[in-house]
């Protein structure tokens, strides 16, 4: 299997999260749509403060986000709320969160006039956009594409890691500019193997 660890754990944490959430919101009912749009808010936020070189605080406001999104998904389900919308919109929302933040590096990082070190954001951030826009675009032909090392929570760990260690970021750009397009050839074969065994499929009942 070359999913991560990410894609094996399911909704274990529903449980915590769930707790977490009625302790945070005080046992008020919160609309999972709110707790992802808040994500979103502090991921820009988090992308505001890289370009401003305070990468600390980046690096908490990213977290923040990402618990928000892990949260979003766990109260939808505990509610028995969950919808097609609120899925589109957590999706869609994340890429908005992934690239403001690998944006905001980039930007930083063109302000000091780091010239490698903007190729490598710019890298990354185009594997990052990829790599769901390759899923999608599988699923809409009706096949499963969850293969591959890097997927969302794997990166930003990885981002997590370079905005508290900053002597860390060169070699976090580095493994997303790698990894993230190893992960879209990943599921570039997935899908094309997918696809054989589907045609060999239908050959063998037509025949």
């Amino acid at each position: 299997d070359e999913r991560m660890l990410s894609s094996r754990l399911g909704h274990a944490l529903d449980p915590y999260l769930i707790r977490i959430s009625q302790f945070v919101f005080n046992r008020h009912k919160v609309d999972a749509n709110v707790v992802t749009i808040a994500g979103t808010i502090f991921g820009f936020v988090s992308c505001a403060f890289v370009i401003s070189g305070h990468f600390f605080y980046a690096g908490l406001l990213l977290l923040i986000s990402a618990c928000c999104d892990m949260l979003d998904g766990a109260i939808a389900r505990s509610s028995r709320r969950v919808t097609v919308f609120g899925g589109f919109l957590d999706s869609v929302l994340d890429r908005y969160t992934d690239l403001a933040v690998i944006g905001g590096i980039l930007v930083y990082h063109m302000i000091q006039n780091a010239v490698s070190m903007v190729v490598l954001s710019f890298i990354s951030a185009m594997g990052t956009a990829i790599i769901p826009y390759a899923r999608a675009r599988a699923e809409s032909l009706s096949l499963e594409c969850k293969a591959g090392f890097l997927e969302r929570p794997e990166r930003i760990v990885l981002l997590l890691i370079g905005l508290f260690i900053p002597r860390s970021l060169p070699y976090v750009l580095l493994v997303l500019a790698v990894m993230t397009h190893v992960t879209v050839l990943q599921r570039i074969f997935h899908v094309k193997r997918q696809a054989r065994k589907e045609s060999i499929d239908r050959q063998s009942i037509d025949h």
